[in-house]
């Protein structure tokens, strides 16, 4: 029983990790439409755009790291 609710916390922690990915995506849809239609504001946009990436992305970094530790410590005491 223990094992499968570890497996069911790892699954869950690595779908959160690829739901990361899709926001990337969007984030990265809605920064190329603002850079089209305001070519002005490309390299503030840019700028943004790279941070929220970089934030998108250490959230599923973390997700990754969580789902690892679930596995081997919690994994290792059943």
């Amino acid at each position: 029983m223990e094992l499968g609710l570890i497996a069911i916390a790892a699954a869950i922690c690595v779908a959160f990790g690829c739901l990361s990915a899709i926001g990337e995506g969007m984030i990265c849809c809605h920064a190329i439409d603002g850079m089209v239609r305001n070519p002005e504001m490309e390299k503030k946009l840019r700028s943004t755009m790279i941070i929220a990436v970089a934030l998108d992305e250490s959230t599923a970094i973390y997700c990754l790291i969580m789902a690892i530790l679930i596995v081997f410590v919690l994994g290792g005491r059943v």
